[in-house]
């Protein structure tokens, strides 16, 4: 009796190995030519004599509006060159990053085999949360002083749940959020269900291109937040079922379950401690669902029809 508990733990552990071995590819084959252009530093640097051929090298960043001498004004302000300064302590060696960005553009090649590698520029936003990174076909842009770390005084200001995710290492993850942002044609879909497993389709697709990166990542949150949702998988669910909520046409789920926040909205007691977006982490579990109990490839899964993926996941929320 004992020999067979044995060999079926090893085979429970062969097949659990062997279900987390699909996200293991061979990229090493795969031809990637990086370009990164460091505005910041150019800018940043420049002078009166040298600021004309800064703006030739970069035409794109600079309208009309932006004459000389407010160019100049902004290079020699106080407060831009603190930001600059702070930046160049943690991004003076961008190598790291750049080995991070080859390995996703690797990835996302295997998939898409007609992708092709954009030219990276990295740049300063004033801290612009909506413009920490902006991609463009043929160009991505990065604003590195949205990410000097969750700790840094000049977001001492800002919710924490924003803060959690200005560190390093979430540019890679904010990049391939962007790109697959471009990848994943606009939803038309209207239930709730079927919002969430939008989103899921996105985690998925960071599951794919960056398999090293943790699941606390790429979904934002802390360990705390992402243990809440891990512990409470059941009792959400329900939640969901007992409201009807998963076939709701109602918009006014997207703000309490799917948009960025510091929490989602239960109306309950103990909504502070729930992460904000479990919508996102509920269609993620969807989609991983899915394709472990069905033999589809990537392309196929970003336009399978949501109600049909859903019907054919067998989700069930673990206990």
């Amino acid at each position: 009796m004992r020999f067979f508990l044995i060999v079926l733990m090893v085979l429970f552990v062969f097949f659990s190995c062997n279900k987390e071995n699909l996200k293991e590819i061979n990229t090493s084959n795969i031809q990637i030519n990086l370009k990164v252009d460091r505005f910041d530093v150019d800018f940043y640097t420049s002078d009166k004599k040298s600021l004309g051929q800064i703006k030739n090298k970069y035409l794109y960043l600079f309208p009309k509006e932006i004459t000389d001498s407010v160019a100049l004004d902004k290079v020699n302000s106080k407060e831009e060159q603190e930001l600059f300064l702070e930046t160049q302590k943690l991004y003076k060696d961008f190598s790291e990053n750049e080995r991070e960005l080859i390995s996703l553009f690797k990835h996302i090649k295997y998939y898409n085999p007609n992708f092709h590698a954009p030219k990276v520029v990295t740049m300063l936003s004033n801290i612009d949360y909506n413009s920490r990174v902006i991609y463009a076909d043929s160009l991505l842009l990065i604003s590195l002083d949205v990410y000097l770390g969750k700790d840094h005084q000049f977001y001492s200001d800002y919710p924490k749940y924003i803060k959690e995710n200005n560190t390093k290492k979430n540019i890679i993850v904010d990049v391939a959020n962007t790109i697959i942002e471009k990848q994943l044609l606009p939803t038309i879909d209207r239930t709730f269900v079927e919002k969430m497993i939008y989103e899921g389709k996105k985690m998925y697709l960071l599951d794919m291109y960056l398999p090293n990166i943790s699941d606390k990542l790429k979904i934002g949150y802390s360990k705390e937040k992402l243990s809440w949702s891990i512990n409470n998988e059941e009792e959400v669910w329900k939640y969901f079922i007992d409201r009807k909520l998963l076939f709701s046409t109602d918009s006014k789920l997207n703000k309490r379950f799917l948009d960025i926040a510091p929490f989602s909205k239960f109306y309950l007691q103990q909504d502070s401690q729930s992460p904000g977006r479990i919508g996102v982490w509920f269609g993620w579990q969807i989609v991983k669902s899915f394709m472990q109990n069905n033999d589809v490839s990537l392309q196929e899964l970003l336009i399978i029809d949501s109600q049909e993926l859903f019907n054919k996941s067998k989700y069930k929320p673990k206990k």
